[in-house]
């Protein structure tokens, strides 16, 4: 039997009906998907987000590679460049630099996320309320340019040199001055997340969603939780990503000072500011932190660039 055409009309030659082939369906796409398929397309961004996941694998499973105590003390190993056994160098008192980058890091990744946090709470809530609740908008508002008007630096040195002493006697030398560090940057810096929620929050409240859920009798508790706070959360991201790098710099600032962690506590700042006098004998101890510290702030930086492109709709698909 040899193939017929089927004829114009749709039916066979013997009357049947034409077997058309469906039309494919689309592909669903979910917004997470395309979320990160414009996340992928930010070659910074993958970049960055490779970098810090170095940076992180190394500080948290490096110390069971590389497993010496930071504190251990070689007078005869003092100030040597890279080697076998110490591939960053040692330190004026023979203590391994890698041993010390590692532990550095740890705690300077976590005062970075713990005060990020905080001033993220801080300025989120701020935010939702000034946006939400017109009467309130005034004082919080005046409240947060009370703060930005504040210098920073010579405010977080007072606030240190008042409550260091007092937090070292209650919780100990390292607790305390983490708890303080993590409180002053976080208490610092969480203006520009309030403005920026407040600015979302403001044009969110007059859509229609919000308008119908309130012509409802919906409480406002509820329209904040199940509306506007989901609908706020890619500004949120992206202060967040730019918070752990600016809590990363200042720790370091303050640590360079003297005035963060005690020199037998280790963190990039504090190890920069212990190598400062030895750069010409051994310049190395100044690069690595200062290299980590750098490599660290990029990359999120990166991942903030990277996210607020995914997360913004109208460039989103294109």
């Amino acid at each position: 039997m040899t193939d017929q055409p089927i004829p114009a009309g749709g039916a066979t030659p013997a009357g049947g009906p034409a077997l058309v082939a469906a039309p494919a369906m689309p592909k669903h796409r979910s917004q997470w998907s395309d979320v990160w398929r414009q996340f992928a397309s930010h070659r910074g961004a993958l970049a960055g987000m490779a970098v810090f996941l170095f940076i992180i694998l190394l500080c948290t499973l490096g110390a069971f590679i590389h497993d010496v105590d930071p504190q251990k003390l070689d007078i005869r190993a003092k100030n040597q460049l890279m080697s076998w056994e110490h591939p960053l160098g040692t330190d004026n008192l023979g203590r391994d630099m890698l041993a010390q980058i590692i532990a550095g890091g740890q705690v300077s990744l976590a005062v970075g996320v713990t005060a990020m946090l905080l001033s993220l709470l801080v300025g989120t809530l701020i935010g939702v309320l000034s946006g939400y609740f017109r009467r309130l908008d005034g004082p919080l508002m005046r409240f947060t340019d009370l703060f930005l008007a504040l210098p920073l630096l010579p405010l977080l040195l007072v606030i240190i040199m008042l409550f260091r002493d007092m937090l070292r006697t209650a919780f100990g030398p390292e607790s305390g001055i983490f708890i303080l560090i993590v409180f002053v940057i976080g208490i610092t810096s969480w203006m520009q997340t309030a403005r920026i929620v407040r600015g979302d929050v403001l044009a969110l409240k007059e859509r229609e969603f919000v308008l119908a859920a309130k012509s409802i009798g919906t409480p406002s508790r509820r329209i904040i939780l199940r509306h506007i706070l989901p609908n706020v959360l890619s500004p949120i991201m992206v202060s967040a990503t730019l918070g752990v790098a600016n809590a990363i710099i200042t720790e370091s600032a303050l640590s360079f000072l003297g005035l963060g962690f005690p020199s037998d506590f280790p963190t990039w700042g504090r190890l920069l500011y212990d190598g400062a006098n030895f750069m010409t004998l051994t310049p190395d101890r100044v690069i690595w932190p200062g290299l980590a510290i750098s490599l660290t702030v990029l990359s999120v930086n990166y991942i903030g660039d990277g996210l607020r492109d995914a997360l913004d709709p109208r460039i989103r698909g294109r």
